[in-house]
């Protein structure tokens, strides 16, 4: 009788480590994965929203311009000294160098 009772308690006690071991997996993926995609993705959502017009823009497939017109979800850009314009959607943007514009004074 009492060998089983040890048995048991030992079961326990292991499907118990085991529960914990997942929920800790769980978490480090939540923490390691999940979140700083989430992060990642919210700064791309709004440096396309921040998009302005005579904004420098990278595309995802390496076109540098800048923008010369806006719809909703697309945009025009101009490239080169030729002024070729080029239609993308907003979702093709690598990275935005956003305009200065500077009034003339140095502080």
């Amino acid at each position: 009788m009492t060998f089983s009772y040890l048995s048991t308690a030992t079961a326990g006690g292991e499907m118990t480590s085991m529960i914990l071991m997942l929920v800790l997996m769980g978490a480090l993926m939540y923490f390691m994965i999940y979140r700083p995609q989430k992060k990642q993705q919210k700064r791309e959502t709004e440096m396309r929203n921040s998009l302005e017009i005579g904004d420098e823009v990278t595309t995802i497939g390496g076109i540098i311009g800048r923008v010369v017109a806006m719809k909703d979800d697309t945009f025009v850009m101009e490239t080169g000294s030729d002024r070729v314009k080029i239609r993308f959607r907003r979702t093709a943007i690598a990275a935005v160098n956003k305009l200065q514009m500077d009034n003339g004074e140095k502080k």
